[in-house]
């Protein structure tokens, strides 16, 4: 089969777009998970909010049985940010790190699977803290340019400090 130079141009030109819209996506989905930290330890509301789809929901639920707690699952985008928001600012310190990363993109939907160290310090007291190391599986979907937590599960490898001066028993 004979292919002139404008077919193989045209075809490569497809595939570039393809590799960069693939690209663009997977830094949009990791961009969501760093909105979720990044806006917790800012207390950025705004940021933290853009993080997740109106119909979001977060599970906590695994990470928390490691130490005997019960949270429920927060659903909805303004329960999410509320919720999590109000039980820190003032009270907590936080920074969270991600590592490990896995994307899988499935047209407009998205699943990421990551490690998320996540240091907890009462701000009154930095010595009271909880340490932990979860891994993240969240489900995503695509608003716009952008990419956002439909739902998101947090499991615990493993912790150091004290989880029930931080989030409760």
């Amino acid at each position: 089969m004979y292919v002139t130079a404008e077919q193989a141009l045209s075809a490569s030109v497809a595939d570039v777009d393809a590799v960069v819209r693939e690209l663009r996506d997977r830094a949009e989905i990791l961009d969501a998970l760093y909105r979720f930290g990044l806006g917790q330890d800012l207390k950025d509301k705004a940021l933290f909010a853009s993080a997740f789809a109106a119909d979001a929901e977060l599970d906590f639920r695994p990470a928390a049985a490691r130490w005997g707690g019960r949270p429920p699952v927060m659903s909805g985008r303004d329960t999410i940010v509320d919720t999590i928001l109000t039980m820190f600012t003032g009270r907590v310190d936080t920074t969270h790190q991600v590592t490990n990363a896995r994307i899988v993109v499935d047209g407009d939907t998205a699943r990421l699977t990551a490690l998320v160290e996540a240091q907890h310090l009462l701000t009154a007291d930095h010595a009271v803290f909880a340490l932990l190391k979860n891994p993240y599986d969240v489900d995503l979907v695509r608003d716009g340019e952008r990419w956002v937590i439909r739902r998101l599960r947090i499991d615990n490898a493993w912790y150091t400090g004290d989880p029930t001066a931080i989030f409760g028993g």
